[in-house]
């Protein structure tokens, strides 16, 4: 079974294949999706019987997508025209530069043994940041939603660069520290909703770059 980015899958004890996920509408939450996988012998009606096991995993994956749902960001869209958002990153001696976003501005910056003055951040850095603080986001959501405090909501990330060209990010390990007040029973679904925050999902289903050439009068 090719399952679609982001979707979930729980086998009943007689091997139906249970798949949830989720379908993203404009101007809306969307849909949670569930494909019961219809057999040969479900003809005029189809019917599961689950174990109380099987159950509440698939209750856990429901709830996991729904929050995905709930808790991507929904920017109204521009009218005739795809919402777009801009940021602008300008040199800042060496190699520095500024990155202003929505009046916010922060700096990145290379370490000084990779010929930089280590002002700031370096971009691989804020690009694993994103999805750190995205993860944050959606479980500290998650826990708002049950009623559990956010203190001591923390995620520590850690990344390898890829050893051979191109050069990349090539693998990420998160780790979420959720309050001792989060019940055992929920963490699963935590983390299912963690997974699924608008980052991960955007490095599950790439973006398309385009990179054009300006002259200075240009921008």
């Amino acid at each position: 079974m090719k399952l679609r980015e982001g979707q979930d899958i729980v086998r009943t004890e007689c091997g139906r294949e249970l798949v949830v996920g989720h379908l993203e509408l404009p101007h809306t939450h969307g849909r949670v999706t569930l494909d019961v996988g219809l057999r040969s012998y479900d003809h005029d009606e189809a019917w599961i019987s689950l174990s109380p096991q099987v159950a509440r995993a698939l209750a856990a994956c429901l709830l996991a997508q729904a929050a995905a749902l709930e808790e991507a960001p929904r920017p109204a869209p521009e009218a005739g025209a795809e919402a777009r958002h801009t940021i602008d990153v300008r040199h800042a001696g060496g190699d520095a530069y500024t990155v202003e976003v929505r009046g916010h501005a922060l700096l990145t910056d290379q370490p000084a043994d990779s010929g930089g003055t280590d002002r700031g951040t370096m971009p691989t850095e804020l690009f694993v940041a994103s999805l750190a603080s995205c993860v944050a986001f959606y479980a500290g959501r998650f826990l708002d939603r049950h009623g559990v405090p956010r203190r001591g909501l923390r995620v520590t990330a850690e990344f390898d660069m890829a050893a051979d060209r191109p050069a990349r990010v090539s693998a990420v390990r998160l780790r979420v520290t959720v309050p001792e007040e989060l019940p055992e029973s929920r963490r699963a679904a935590l983390r299912a909703v963690a997974e699924h925050c608008t980052v991960h999902n955007s490095l599950r289903q790439p973006p398309q770059v385009t990179v054009d050439l300006m002259g200075p009068s240009s921008g």
